[in-house]
C-alpha cells in the first residue's frame, strides 16, 4: 500500500512531498490528497484536449435516431466507440449522403477517444486543405503537417462536398501517408471512393490516397434521407400549427 502511494506521488512529480516521505507516508490525509491531485490533473488534461480537439457541439449517441437511416450498421458503430481501432492504428471511413448523421457519429467517436485519454483533432476537409495550401513556406508547411500528423485520432469531416486542386490532393495524400499504419484517421464523405476522382479531378495520387485510407480500415456505409431536412419539415409544421392556433 505504501509503495503504491509512493509510486503515485512519483508519477505526479510531487517532489516536495517525496522529500519528506518518511514523515508523511502513514498520514491519513496522504491517500485522499493523491486522489484529489490525480482527479484534478485528469480534469485539466481533458479540458485542454477538448479545447484543442475542436469537436464542437454535437448530439450524443444516446439521442441518435437509429431508425431513421435505411442502412446503418449500429453494431459496427458501437464497436468503434470501444476504440479498439486506435490500438491497431486502423482508419475509419463513414460513407453516406448529406444529413444522415456521419458527422454526429464521428464527433461521438472523437469525444469518446478524448475521454479515454487520447489526443484528437477534428477538422473539415475544406478548413484543413485550405489552411495547408495557404502556407507560403516549406518550413511552415512541414510544421503544420506535423501538427496534424501527431494526434492519436485525426477526424477529417466532409470530404466530397467541394472539389479540390491537384495541390490539395497532394497535401491530403502527404498527411494520410504520414499517419499511415502509425495513427488512426477517421474521414466522413458523401462520395463513394469510385467518385473521388470528381473531388480531386486530374490528381494522380487519388488511387494511392484511397488505398492508404482503406487499408486496415473499418468502412461504415449509411443510407437514407437527410435527417436535417426531416427536422426542418417537422419544425415548419409545428410553427404552422402554432400560428393557426393563434389566429383569430
Amino acid at each position: 500500500m505504501l509503495e503504491n502511494l509512493r509510486e503515485r506521488a512519483t508519477a505526479l512529480r510531487l517532489n516536495g512531498l517525496l522529500a519528506h516521505w518518511p514523515e508523511v507516508a502513514t498520514a491519513d490525509w496522504l491517500a485522499p490528497l493523491l486522489q484529489w491531485e490525480e482527479a484534478e490533473r485528469s480534469r485539466r488534461s481533458l479540458e485542454r484536449r477538448l479545447a484543442s480537439a475542436h469537436i464542437g457541439r454535437f448530439k450524443p449517441l444516446a439521442d441518435f435516431d437509429w431508425a431513421w437511416p435505411t442502412r446503418c450498421d449500429r453494431a459496427s458503430v458501437e464497436a468503434l466507440m470501444a476504440l479498439e481501432f486506435l490500438a491497431e492504428a486502423a482508419n475509419v471511413v463513414l460513407v453516406g449522403p448529406n444529413g444522415v448523421g456521419k458527422s454526429t457519429l464521428a464527433r461521438n467517436i472523437a469525444h469518446q477517444a478524448l475521454i479515454q485519454g487520447h489526443t484528437v483533432r477534428f477538422t473539415t476537409a475544406g478548413d484543413l486543405l485550405g489552411e495547408l495550401a495557404a502556407l507560403d513556406s516549406d518550413t511552415a508547411l512541414r510544421r503544420r503537417l506535423r501538427h496534424y500528423a501527431s494526434p492519436d485520432l485525426l477526424v477529417i469531416d466532409e470530404i466530397g462536398y467541394l472539389s479540390y486542386s491537384n495541390r490539395h490532393a497532394d497535401l491530403l495524400f502527404e498527411l494520410v501517408s504520414r499517419r499511415y499504419e502509425a495513427k488512426s484517421t477517421l474521414v466522413t464523405t458523401n462520395k463513394p471512393f469510385a467518385q473521388w476522382a470528381e473531388v480531386f479531378p486530374n490528381a494522380a495520387c487519388v488511387v494511392s490516397l484511397v488505398d492508404r485510407l482503406v487499408h486496415h480500415a473499418e468502412v461504415v456505409v449509411i443510407k437514407g434521407e437527410s435527417y436535417r431536412l426531416k427536422e426542418a419539415k417537422e419544425h415548419s409544421e409545428q410553427r404552422g400549427r402554432q400560428r393557426r392556433k393563434g389566429a383569430p
